[in-house]
């Protein structure tokens, strides 16, 4: 199928999508009275069978990956800045060799992406690995390990399919009322796929794939030199920006877990890691239930989103037995080993203060 075929279709299309969640029952009732009901039975199963090649084409063929990352690109705009770009850029090659580690068919359908122009903190990964991540991500996250933690999710989601796996739910559940639209002059269901396709790609419908992604991009971020505190701490800046429990933001919607919960379940990951040596408690760093340090808020950081930082260098260290090293002082940062623990900040404790405690009780 032609990109231009395909652009068409979904164009056309487009307006029939509101309706299939206006009146679903009315819908049924004009099936009956247009084409009977035992036709509708018989049209729904081809719908589900064109509907499932369509999906197909646009998951698994690289005219529907084009169609796709043009469509995303037209909705949401672009962002040429050279400096977010070459972020974006760093990000991907690292994430996708992390990938590439656990899951080598990311090298069967390489991802497609851009700086979207929107100043939400958000992204998404949609079918066909179309992937875009915000400005607004790059404007309210601290670090570079914070958007690869929200991109290795994204990246999650574009490994499962789950895009796809959600559209086809949701044409399950909606062929009826929709072969009521066509019968009654309305879109297509290529244009309802296509809606749909980039809805999902938002907020994806299902809580599993959304507890799965956190999943996979913890794995995919082990296998990086990114900090593995900053799954932490982008949920922490999350809970921060829009509340522990709020639902209503594009990065969280309802079909998410709350923020709390997997801010919470990152931590018990990084405990774990680090063999339940480290952990953190509203900004101080424990290390075998002792307190290390109080971590200070920096302009671009609170206490407790820094202190999941901390937390992320320890349990790294531990993990890797540096804690057979002693702490030690290089300039502003300490150390256990080569392995960097803290660069103390303006309202930190001094280095040499925090190395001696460390070396007390590690």
């Amino acid at each position: 199928m032609k990109f231009t075929k395909l652009k068409k279709i979904f164009t056309a299309g487009a307006l029939g999508f509101s309706l299939i969640f206006s009146a679903p029952t009315a819908m049924a009732a004009d099936i009956g009275s247009i084409i009977g009901i035992g036709a509708a039975i018989i049209s729904g199963s081809a719908q589900m069978n064109q509907a499932k090649k369509q999906i197909e084409v646009l998951n698994n063929t690289e005219e529907g990956r084009q169609y796709l990352y043009q469509a995303f690109r037209e909705k949401y705009g672009v962002n040429t800045d050279a400096n977010l770009n070459a972020r974006l850029d760093k990000i991907m090659s690292d994430l996708t060799n992390a990938v590439g580690q656990v899951d080598p068919t990311i090298y069967d359908k390489p991802y497609l992406y851009f700086v979207s122009a929107d100043k939400t903190l958000n992204a998404a990964c949609g079918m066909g690995h179309v992937m875009m991540v915000n400005t607004g991500a790059f404007d309210l996250l601290g670090s570079d390990d914070e958007l690869a933690a929200i991109v290795g999710h994204e990246m999650g989601h574009g490994q499962k399919d789950h895009v796809a796996k959600g559209t086809k739910k949701a044409i399950n559940k909606q062929t009826l009322a929709q072969i009521g639209v066509s019968a009654a002059g309305g879109g297509t269901l290529a244009g309802v796929i296509g809606t749909i396709a980039l809805t999902n790609s938002v907020a994806h419908g299902d809580r599993k794939h959304e507890t799965e992604a956190d999943n996979l991009a913890w794995e995919y971020i082990l296998h990086t030199n990114y900090n593995p505190g900053a799954c932490a701490a982008a949920m922490q800046r999350l809970a921060e920006l829009y509340g522990e429990k709020n639902k209503s933001s594009l990065l969280n919607p309802s079909d998410h877990p709350d923020t709390d919960k997997r801010r919470n379940s990152y931590q018990k990951k990084l405990e774990e890691y680090s063999g339940n040596v480290v952990s953190v408690n509203n900004g101080a760093v424990t290390v075998n239930g002792k307190t290390l340090t109080y971590v200070a808020a920096t302009p671009r950081m609170s206490s407790v989103e820094r202190a999941y930082f901390v937390m992320g260098n320890l349990a790294t260290a531990f993990h890797n037995k540096k804690n057979f090293y002693d702490a030690t002082v290089e300039g502003d940062t300490v150390y256990l080993g080569d392995q960097p623990i803290i660069e103390v900040a303006e309202g930190d404790e001094s280095a040499e203060a925090i190395a001696e405690r460390l070396n007390n009780i590690k």
